[in-house]
This record gives C-alpha cells, sequence and structure tokens, in this order.
C-alpha cells in the first residue's frame, strides 16, 4: 500500500504570522511559466511590460492594503514568473485576533487573480522570510530592486513561456 509522503513544514512553527513586523514573500506561477509578463534591460534601464495577467496580479497587490489596514505592501516587483514582495503588519494596538497573517494575505491575493482568470496559475504556497533588522531589511529591499536587471541569473529563469 501506498503511503502520501507529509508535506514539508515551511513556516517556523509556534511563530504568530500576525504580528507586527516585516516579511519578504514570494510567490510563483506554477511550473514557472512566464505569464506575468516580461523584462527588458536596456542600458541600465529596466522595463516591466507586464501581460493581462501580471496586470491582473499587479491590482491584487495594490488592493491588500485597502482589504487589511494594518498592512502595507512596502515594496514589490513582478517578475515574469513570480512575484517578489516585503509586506508590513502595523501594530494597531488592538488583539491580533483581528490582525491577517501572512497566509491569509498571499492566500487572498491568489485567490483574486484566481477568481479572475477561471483557473489557477499558481504554484500551491510561498515562500517566506521573517525580516529581522534594518540590514537584513536593506539587504531585501536591494535584492527586489535589482532582481529585473538579474533575471537570467535568477534562479526562477526559465526560457520557456507560454
Amino acid at each position: 500500500m501506498w503511503e502520501l509522503r507529509a508535506r514539508k513544514r515551511i513556516r517556523l512553527k509556534d511563530y504568530d504570522y500576525s504580528q507586527a513586523g516585516r516579511y519578504f514573500v514570494t510567490i510563483c506561477v506554477k511550473d514557472r511559466h512566464a505569464l506575468l509578463g516580461k523584462v527588458d534591460v536596456g542600458e541600465h534601464i529596466v522595463l516591466p511590460q507586464l501581460s493581462e495577467i501580471g496586470d491582473i496580479v499587479d491590482t491584487s497587490i495594490k488592493n491588500i492594503g485597502g482589504i487589511y489596514n494594518s498592512v502595507v505592501v512596502d515594496k514589490y516587483f513582478i517578475m515574469p514568473n513570480h512575484v517578489h514582495f516585503i509586506l508590513i503588519i502595523k501594530s494597531d494596538g488592538g488583539s491580533t485576533m483581528c490582525s491577517p497573517t501572512i497566509s491569509r494575505i498571499i492566500k487572498q491575493c491568489k485567490e483574486y487573480v484566481t477568481k479572475r482568470l477561471g483557473y489557477s496559475i499558481w504554484q500551491t504556497s510561498f515562500h517566506d522570510h521573517i525580516i529581522r533588522d534594518e540590514s537584513e531589511y536593506q539587504r531585501i529591499w536591494q535584492y527586489i530592486d535589482k532582481n529585473p536587471e538579474k533575471w537570467q541569473e535568477d534562479c526562477y529563469f526559465v526560457k520557456r513561456s507560454i
């Protein structure tokens, strides 16, 4: 008899992902298909060209702050097959019972795109990193800022597209 493999736990055990803080998040398109657009790098100029799907993803990200008052999308960039962003959950002085978790925010963002398209383009789950100090924040900010220029060297780069 076959046993199902237990899914690898990728979140920190016992960490409250609704607490105030800064989080680096990456969500990926299923099978790394370049559905969100393309990145053209000219002489020191990066020109993101979003597809129609990329525009929907952009709207979804921009909606986050309006849906969750205690959440700010501090920085983001939509790459051809993934999205990087920094989310800030602000302390509102109230109970964390009302604060959204990172998982809830990402689920809502993905669901918006899925409902608009009528099908899901997303890989299961997402990658996250808790930003612990200012130097880490600056390093991640620079990574997101410079990532488009290094697209062909990116670990998510795949030449094929649909």
